[in-house]
């Protein structure tokens, strides 16, 4: 792999150009960083940073939610030790009392504070929610937009309709909307038969795959009689009976690594980032995981091969089935 250039490529019609696989930060700040379960502090979170750099990877990921705004601090404190290239995204959270255009924009500032930048890349509309409204909400990204504060928005988790509605709201306000962060992964296929995927595709926005290898199960760590530790134990996820159903499609990545020189984890998010439009953001919290992430990238899966992993996951094309075969 070329460390140096991973290959790059735009977040919707923005001028934000990214490598394929970013970082997740969903954990730096979470309750393992003060020493519970899966403990790791800030000298592993500074590996990551500098590992992700110097393998190309540009895109952090963040949320105002992650760790009650630590990850943001934690992320913060890095950027102010960068050279500037970093590309950043953060996300509101629609929550409770905070429906209105203006808690958007409190939000926003508060972010800015705890990232210690003058602007976001990219803002994110955390969840939909439908008893929040549409317009007032999109009226103020276009506001953040406007006022210098935000370059770019996008959306998570949102469905077709949703997208496409955000997506014309946002255009009579005069901003582009460029990406919708959703769950996609093999044991995930929903956005390809939900119309998230057309969508995305058919408004020219990116889609930005979290949870890209399954929470772990797609690591090829974990089968039916692993010990399972952390908060996975009391995931219904990570379950007896569903690690023994997938067991059949991590031996297919364990199969394809063997002969691409390569780990089942990086099968999988090449299997993804393969296909134009998508980026993937795994979580990383040292330089390790992120070493990992950043091999996935530089070589291709050969169409045979993404054939079987296609054929493979093809039960979880459909959200919910494997939970209702189980």
């Amino acid at each position: 792999m070329n460390t140096s250039d991973p290959g790059v490529r735009p977040i919707g019609r923005s001028d934000l150009k990214i490598a394929p696989i970013g970082v997740g930060t969903w954990q730096w700040g979470d309750r393992s960083y003060w020493g519970y379960g899966e403990s790791y502090g800030e000298a592993d979170l500074e590996g990551a940073f500098q590992a992700a750099l110097n393998a190309g990877l540009n895109f952090f990921d963040t949320a105002e939610i992650y760790g009650g705004g630590e990850s943001e601090r934690l992320l913060g404190r890095r950027l102010a030790r960068s050279d500037g290239k970093v590309v950043v995204a953060s996300k509101y959270m629609p929550a409770p009392n905070r429906f209105t255009g203006r808690a958007l924009e409190r939000a926003v500032d508060a972010s800015l504070e705890r990232l210690g930048v003058d602007r976001i890349d990219l803002y994110q509309i955390h969840w939909p929610f439908s008893i929040v409204s549409h317009r007032p909400l999109m009226r103020a990204l276009a506001s953040v937009v406007r006022a210098g504060k935000v370059r770019w928005v996008g959306v998570s988790n949102y469905g077709a309709r949703r997208l496409r509605r955000a997506h014309s709201t946002l255009a009579e306000y005069g901003v582009e909307l460029v990406s919708n962060q959703v769950k996609y992964n093999l044991i995930d296929r929903s956005p390809e038969i939900n119309g998230v995927l057309d969508a995305c595709r058919e408004l020219d926005v990116t889609l930005i795959a979290y949870s890209p290898l399954g929470q772990g199960l797609l690591t090829g760590k974990y089968d039916e009689n692993s010990q399972i530790s952390g908060w996975r134990r009391r995931s219904p996820g990570f379950s007896k009976a569903r690690r023994a159903a997938v067991q059949p499609l991590v031996n297919e990545l364990r199969t394809i690594a063997t002969t691409q020189g390569r780990t089942p984890a990086q099968v999988a998010l090449n299997w993804l980032v393969r296909r134009p439009g998508i980026v993937a953001i795994p979580g990383a919290k040292n330089a390790e995981q992120v070493a990992q992430n950043a091999g996935a990238l530089g070589w291709s899966l050969t169409e045979g091969e993404a054939a079987k992993l296609d054929a493979a996951s093809f039960p979880w094309r459909k959200r919910g089935l494997l939970d209702r075969i189980l």
